[in-house]
């Protein structure tokens, strides 16, 4: 029995009925260390596209770069698919990119929000995270796709300042079960025209305009502007392309909003 009236448990048995129709497996886990070990298991073993594990608390999620992502319970979306892509081998690094414009699409739609992406996995409103994406190849031919949604974490519950939720932004609705539906059928659609997706992707990424700094493994840095991303899902910055590293904006591109200042 939960204890948080604010945050029910998802509705799992109606929740895979409604998404069955689109090809997708749910299966919903009280708890997890990380989503994307789970499935990454199942793929190993020879599991078909379409399985989705949701964790109601995961205890030690993986982010990029070997970061740790801890949800407390029912506070978010914590899930990984798994995909087998019909895309050519120089389009799979563009699926983190594509997960995170079907994201922005559906909290968009929704949920009445400006969400807008930030290279190479970020979903931002007001310049803060609510959501990131990570995928992983575990056997050629897969690909294991998490993502972790802040929906009603209090600022409290939050890792560091510039991070957000969606209760927090004033979305217009925090059902974890509604938001859930839409993330995955904005994903079916945007996965049915990739080409599409990828050109939408431009507008959606506030990264492209804006002054950056690139924290590149071996601690290398380098500052620039971010000119585009390219064909093969590479920040472009000053004529050089990145496929990896962590990005700061250092100046907001034209039209993304600055995040408000707090205390402190």
């Amino acid at each position: 029995m939960y204890d948080d009236l604010e945050r029910p448990p998802l509705r799992a048995r109606a929740l895979a009925r409604a998404l069955e129709p689109d090809g997708w497996r749910l299966e919903v886990l009280e708890q997890a260390g990380s989503t994307n070990a789970v499935v990454h298991a199942r793929a190993v073993s020879g599991e078909p596209a379409g399985l989705v594990v949701v964790a109601e608390a995961q205890t030690a999620g993986r982010g990029r770069l070997d970061r740790t992502w801890v949800s407390p319970p029912r506070a978010g979306l914590t899930m990984s698919v798994l995909l087998r892509p019909d895309l050519p081998p120089a389009r799979w690094p563009w699926l983190p990119l594509l997960t995170g414009v079907a994201v922005a699409g559906a909290l968009r739609e929704q949920a009445g929000v400006e969400a807008v992406l930030k290279w190479p996995n970020d979903v931002l409103v007001d310049g803060r995270k609510l959501c990131g994406v990570l995928a992983e190849v575990p056997v050629p031919g897969a690909a294991v796709v998490g993502i972790g949604l802040n929906v009603t974490t209090r600022a409290d519950e939050l890792p560091h300042d510039r991070a957000s939720s969606l209760a927090l932004v004033g979305a217009s609705t925090t059902d974890r079960g509604t938001l859930l539906r839409a993330v995955l059928r904005s994903l079916t659609a945007t996965l049915a025209d990739a080409e599409a997706a990828r050109a939408a992707y431009g507008g959606l990424c506030s990264t492209v305009g804006a002054k950056v700094r690139v924290e590149l493994p071996g601690d290398r840095v380098v500052e620039g502007t971010a000119e585009c991303v390219d064909d093969d899902g590479r920040l472009v910055v000053d004529g050089i392309p990145y496929g990896v590293g962590d990005v700061v904006h250092l100046r907001p591109a034209q039209g993304e909003r600055k995040p408000p200042r707090t205390n402190g």
